[in-house]
């Protein structure tokens, strides 16, 4: 089963995104500050597939800290930026950092739940790919050196 960490001070945004990804079969846990993200990060067994950020929490800079956090922990997690407060610069910086998507919550006309299902969806098999590649390439590596 799929891991993914949504982070989000709002108790209301966290808990919707939360209840939508369990329903798609995900494992879901949750944190309520770049802090406790940064705690569940660094203490869970196995590194989460998906993280969920929002980008503005204790300060403008917490989603873009926890998407740090959670590549430099590894490199394939995906991370999917939420923010109320889009703007171009905010996007580009979190696509530079190695964000999957970068997503605004309050977009007329969208369901912001089911598009971020769909990134979900995406950013796992991308991650999932990923981890594939990087074992045959290790597979490879190996019979090359026996040969």
């Amino acid at each position: 089963m799929l891991r993914m960490l949504v982070v989000d001070d709002e108790e209301e945004v966290r808990n919707a995104i939360g209840r939508r990804l369990r329903r798609e079969g995900y494992e879901v846990a949750t944190a309520e500050s770049e802090a406790e993200a940064a705690r569940k990060l660094s203490e869970a067994a196995q590194p989460y597939d998906v993280v969920v950020t929002d980008m503005v929490m204790e300060s403008p800079q917490s989603g873009l800290n926890v998407l740090l956090q959670a590549v430099t922990g590894d490199i394939f997690t995906e991370v999917i930026v939420l923010t109320a407060y889009g703007n171009i610069s905010n996007a580009v910086e979190s696509m530079k950092r190695g964000a999957f998507d970068y997503l605004e919550k309050n977009v007329p006309g969208v369901d912001v739940y089911e598009l971020l299902a769909s990134k979900v969806r995406q950013a796992a098999a991308r991650r999932t790919l990923s981890l594939q590649s990087l074992r045959k390439l290790e597979e490879f590596r190996q019979r090359a050196e026996r040969s």
